[in-house]
């Protein structure tokens, strides 16, 4: 089923989703299982896959030389989000990205989905490599959230990439994209944000779910414009709750985003890390209780396939 129509038909009631992080190379399917496990009491109506670019290392030869090879330290998404609907009965929403893939290997991996079910994708440009100062395309690959979205849109019509069938297949794709109650760090303000996401609403996206957000009036502010603009698609807000005392700088350097002043201040007045996690527990409780006060259709927990802090605050709102 569509996102879209999980909204419609929970009738105004707030749903629970969370989002996976595929197991390091070596790694069985279990640690999502046992991610997955404590959480389905809530009864999620889907759950997301992320999609990480390739990285690079260096192979060092017995000549002193080091080689340069790319490799993907967490592979599996698509078989990741099979798994999932096979053993849970319940929808996936594997993330579609620019970095790492080539233009014929996302239509083939759109073919796969296709044929599995997978009704839904969350299309995003993806992170730079470590070792590069920004976004580097793939070679063959797209620069650009658009250019992938245009993809999938040009799929669910019917369009493929090299060749004219006839009367081919459509897929029937429900898309989503990503949102920034705090800007994009590298749009170079607000206006042109908006611009860019109604361009993607536009062209078919039919749902936004935001980055992480600690300040609920940013994602209030965020609805506002984004309705302003005409951008009147589902916006699910992104959630994750502190769990350690490092992550007020980490979380703020990583995803650009504020930490509100009351929450720094709790933070540093705590006397232990379990302290710390046990502030970041109650203050997305609290979050979650106001966001639910205002509507919203969806929230939806950035877990980092540990299901204990999302387990916690589920328990204290639904």
């Amino acid at each position: 089923m569509k996102i879209t129509e999980h909204i419609q038909n929970a009738k105004g009631k707030t749903l629970f989703s969370f989002e996976l992080i595929p197991p390091l190379k070596g790694q069985t399917i279990q640690g999502i299982y046992n991610a997955i496990d404590p959480l389905m009491e809530f009864k999620p109506p889907f759950i997301d896959v992320t999609s990480l670019r390739e990285d690079f290392i260096y192979k060092q030869h017995p000549t002193g030389l080091l080689e340069k090879l790319t490799y993907r330290k967490r592979p599996g998404t698509i078989a990741i989000c099979s798994a999932i609907m096979n053993r849970y009965k319940v929808d996936t929403v594997p993330h579609l990205i620019c970095g790492g893939f080539t233009k014929d290997e996302t239509e083939n991996a759109l073919i796969d989905l296709q044929f599995l079910g997978i009704e839904n994708v969350l299309v995003l440009r993806g992170d730079a490599r470590q070792g590069d100062s920004s976004f580097v395309p793939t070679p063959g690959g797209h620069a650009y959230a658009t250019d992938l979205l245009e993809q999938v849109v040009n799929m669910n019509n019917g369009i493929y990439l090299h060749e004219n069938y006839e009367d081919p297949d459509r897929t029937t794709f429900c898309i989503g994209v990503a949102g920034y109650p705090e800007k994009h760090f590298e749009a170079p303000n607000l206006k042109t944000d908006f611009k860019y996401l109604k361009q993607k609403v536009d062209m078919g996206a039919s749902f936004i779910v935001t980055q992480m957000f600690f300040d609920n009036n940013k994602y209030f502010e965020f609805v506002k414009n984004c309705r302003a603009n005409g951008i009147n698609v589902p916006i699910i807000p992104g959630l994750k709750p502190i769990t350690s005392s490092k992550q007020l700088v980490s979380l703020s350097k990583t995803f650009y985003i504020d930490m509100p002043e009351d929450l720094c201040d709790a933070i540093h007045a705590c006397g232990s890390e379990k302290d710390v996690k046990d502030v970041g527990i109650e203050w997305m409780i609290n979050q979650c209780k106001e966001l639910m006060n205002f509507g919203v259709p969806v929230l939806h927990f950035y877990t980092m396939s540990n299901a204990g802090p999302t387990r916690k605050i589920a328990e204290a709102i639904f």
